[in-house]
């Protein structure tokens, strides 16, 4: 006879259980103002790319990491770009990792609006976030980019040489590398535009990457400067979606 989770009914021995869970944080957000009902979506599309991965962090995706936490470490500017999904699976994690590279953390929603800055912000702030950007009346504005999400702050993604952008737009990651900017995704995508546009696209779910960098940038903080050059000159993010995607298509056809 299964056991059930009393909080929301779902049966630990379920095989899809942490699937769920995420599900069922997903839709909590969601009412709790966080998130835009896109963002349901693009959960359950990430979901279906997940299932190809094993729903488990490939080699290919170990090797993403490092080389994020490369560049986060060489970064003079780093910042860390929060969506509303990002704040609702993660939010203690994500102001963990900018806590411990010394990055500032900067709120970006397509589907803006002050209630869901707002509740983000308060997440955020209630897991321990010193400071919090993207709350500015007077932003800057991200050339090449026309959508809400152009805005920038100034001490933030403006003037960021590294930006991590968990599960970004294609339109945002292009504007941001057309301006120079170092761009580390997590995709569970890898034929998305951002997956191919990015400096390091991780091809992971979001809950088991940023613990996973968290370790790789403790780790790394041990070596030089010149041994993190060699790990990011030696990535190539092409070869690496190359090799995930072989990996996804043979978990499909059962090889």
């Amino acid at each position: 006879m299964m056991s059930y989770d009393k909080k929301d009914n779902i049966p630990p021995n379920h095989p899809r259980y942490e699937s769920l869970k995420l599900r069922a944080r997903m839709v909590e957000a969601y009412n709790a103002g966080l998130l835009a009902d896109s963002g349901l979506i693009a959960h359950g599309r990430g979901e279906a790319f997940d299932y190809l991965l094993g729903e488990k962090t490939t080699s290919m995706a170990k090797k993403a990491i490092e080389a994020a936490a490369a560049y986060l470490l060489l970064a003079q500017n780093p910042v860390i770009s929060v969506n509303g999904n990002t704040a609702a699976l993660i939010p203690q994690e994500i102001v963990e990792l900018a806590g411990v590279i010394g990055a500032k953390l900067e709120i970006n929603l397509f589907y803006r609006t002050p209630d869901r800055v707002k509740a983000i912000y308060k997440v955020l702030k209630d897991v321990g976030a010193e400071e919090v950007l993207g709350l500015e009346e007077n932003p800057e504005n991200i050339p090449g980019l026309r959508s809400p999400r152009s805005r920038a702050s100034k001490e933030g993604v403006y003037k960021a040489d590294v930006v991590l952008v968990p599960l970004e737009d294609g339109d945002r990651a292009e504007a941001l590398v057309s301006n120079g900017k170092k761009v580390l995704t997590v995709d569970l995508n890898p034929l998305s535009r951002t997956s191919k546009t990015a400096t390091v696209t991780i091809v992971d779910n979001l809950v088991r990457v940023i613990p996973y960098l968290e370790k790789e940038v403790i780790r790394l903080k041990k070596v030089d400067k010149s041994q993190l050059q060699e790990i990011v000159d030696s990535f190539q993010n092409q070869e690496n979606l190359q090799d995930t995607l072989k990996m996804m298509i043979q978990t499909y056809i059962g090889q």
